[in-house]
């Protein structure tokens, strides 16, 4: 049976002009969060380590959105150390599970863009799972829902220090093991789909009740 890995990657973002020409892309990873989980779905392990950014910056919007400064990332591993790392804590059988393809498309280009050949790590690129996606087909709809979204819908008592790495890989993992043990999702009581009353307490109301800080 495969181990499901979650992942969250936090970024910086890199100015345009000449490090854009010599980096041709808009985000460079500062963070990646990961945590493993057994098979009753529970968390067995953690990783998480600060990347140093070779292209992007950390400005002050970045710094008080994900709470890591430059400072954070000094001494830190570069990218290809740091997806060394986190290929080495990888258990054989990971499946890697991450909320979107996002973090997934972010990886695989910032390693083509540094020519950083992980063999090991692009194998279990190859297994990456959508969760917005399983969750979009569990709730029978099209629409894409941000993780906070998802969270307060799935009636979870999540950690609301989001973008942290950490957490949000442990926010997701809590909603993507919900989602295997229940296979008609339960639903907070607040939101319903029923069609003879189509009640429905609208995602703004329902987060302001948490202080996404």
């Amino acid at each position: 049976m495969s181990r499901y890995v979650i992942v969250d990657l936090e970024m910086c973002r890199v100015p345009k002009g000449t490090v854009r020409e010599k980096y041709p892309a808009g985000c460079e990873m500062i963070e990646i969060g990961a945590v493993l989980l057994d098979d009753t779905y529970e968390i067995a392990d953690r990783f998480k380590t600060y990347i140093r950014p070779e292209f992007g910056e950390i400005d002050s919007f970045i710094e008080r959105l994900t709470g890591i400064t430059k400072i954070d990332t000094l001494a830190a591993p570069s990218t290809r150390e740091a997806l060394e790392m986190f290929s080495d804590w990888l258990p054989d059988d990971a499946v890697l599970v991450s909320w979107s393809v996002s973090d997934e498309n972010q990886m695989r280009r910032e390693m083509e863009l540094k020519g950083i050949d992980l063999p090991d790590l692009e194998y279990f690129l190859d297994s990456w799972e959508d969760c917005q996606e399983t969750f979009s087909e569990k709730m029978e709809t099209t629409k894409s829902y941000s993780l906070s979204e998802a969270l307060v819908i799935a009636d979870i008592d999540f950690n609301e220090n989001i973008h942290d790495g950490l957490v949000d890989a442990e926010n997701t993992a809590m909603l993507f093991a919900k989602m295997k043990r229940e296979p008609k999702l339960k639903l907070s009581s607040y939101y319903s789909t029923d069609e003879e009353n189509s009640s429905f307490t609208p995602f703004a109301d329902l987060l302001k009740n948490f202080n996404f800080s």
